[in-house]
């Protein structure tokens, strides 16, 4: 497929400040997905969207092979009003709160790509996700029907990052979830009639794998609360929150496990009870370097003058969710910047480059 005019460069610039003065948190974004859904309408393609919010749509190909693209319209909270302005040859709001370009710029991006294959035809079937809730744990992808995709391999645009590099390892994460059941008591005159639940979620905390395990691997505890709102008394709740992240699933199971004893021992320490429920919220994957998808990516950046570079990364998107349900799926850096900051940017060179990738992906996925 040819490059991106001059006009299609422009229409998706408007229609990406269009969407990101929609605000859309997530499980807020129904006027967003309504925008999405007018333009594709509009270009006479069918719409779904399934009770979660997610939309889905089709565009017919020249050839049996069917590729997904995937994007999502939720957002973190805004913080402000977005008014996008041009500063520096980049997108800004002009407000003090985030952009939304994470990802409203791949959401513009294949609708760009949507309009012109429903005019001229594409070599390869299109099949467009655009997904709901993808900030609170890919909620909208885990809830979306996968069975309907006929895809052979799919692309997700949401990793913000210079242009060129690939995941092709994302990591497999772990939610863990304590419940420390002590004894009240009053602090001042019975406190050994007492055992602190606070204390023993301390000891545990204080015992817990934090921090980068190693190249592959990281725990984290974010969050610790209990007790009331007095000093005269021996708290008998505390709760804490924490997960484990790994793209060596062995590696995750085992960083797992010493977070679960340590919290059984700081109970123990505590003379507490402790319930700990752990839940299996994203798996990983890892692409091979000769997989179709990935031929295809890199074969496309390499057509506009990018360097492709194959990096593991420890954060998730809705490839791991469409790589479970077996679409061979890899997530495209988009050129976004300070994604979920109110610095959050993207360049015009970057809206316009990563515009001809996708055409030229197109073309290079028909062949791989």
């Amino acid at each position: 497929m040819r490059p991106a005019s001059e006009a299609e460069k422009a229409r998706q610039a408007e229609t990406f400040a269009e969407l990101c003065r929609i605000l859309s948190p997530s499980w807020e974004e129904a006027a967003c997905a309504d925008r999405v859904e007018a333009e594709l309408r509009a270009m006479g393609l069918e719409v779904e969207r399934d009770d979660a919010g997610n939309l889905f749509s089709r565009v017919r190909g020249r050839s049996e092979r069917t590729i997904l693209l995937c994007a999502h319209l939720d957002t973190v909270p805004p913080t402000a009003p977005v008014e996008p302005v041009l500063v520096d040859d980049g997108w800004e709001n002009a407000n003090d709160g985030i952009l939304g370009a994470d990802n409203k710029s791949a959401v513009a991006m294949i609708l760009e790509v949507a309009r012109r294959c429903s005019v001229e035809g594409s070599p390869v079937g299109l099949e467009l996700l655009f997904t709901v809730a993808e900030e609170v744990g890919l909620q909208g992808a885990k809830r979306f029907d996968t069975s309907k995709l006929r895809a052979e391999f799919g692309y997700v645009f949401d990793h913000a990052t210079p242009i060129g590099e690939i995941v092709t390892a994302s990591p497999t994460l772990y939610r863990v979830e304590a419940e420390f059941h002590g004894k009240s008591a009053h602090a001042g005159i019975r406190p050994e009639a007492g055992r602190s639940a606070i204390l023993a979620a301390a000891h545990a905390a204080a015992a817990m794998p934090h921090g980068r395990i190693d190249d592959q691997t990281t725990a984290n505890l974010g969050y610790l609360q209990g007790g009331v709102e007095s000093t005269n008394v021996v708290p008998e709740r505390a709760r804490l929150l924490a997960e484990v992240r790994s793209v060596d699933p062995d590696q995750a199971e085992e960083v797992l496990s010493k977070m679960i004893d340590a919290l059984h021992d700081g109970a123990s320490h505590g003379e507490c009870d402790v319930d700990v429920i752990t839940e299996k919220q994203v798996v990983g994957y890892r692409s091979k370097p000769s997989s179709p998808a990935v031929v295809a990516a890199e074969a496309a950046l390499r057509a506009h003058g990018y360097e492709p570079r194959r990096i593991a990364t420890g954060g998730a998107s809705d490839a791991n969710v469409l790589e479970a349900a077996g679409i061979p799926t890899i997530n495209i850096a988009n050129g976004t910047e300070h994604n979920h900051e109110p610095t959050e940017r993207v360049s015009v060179a970057a809206l316009d480059s990563m515009l001809d990738v996708a055409f030229t992906l197109i073309d290079e996925a028909a062949v791989a």
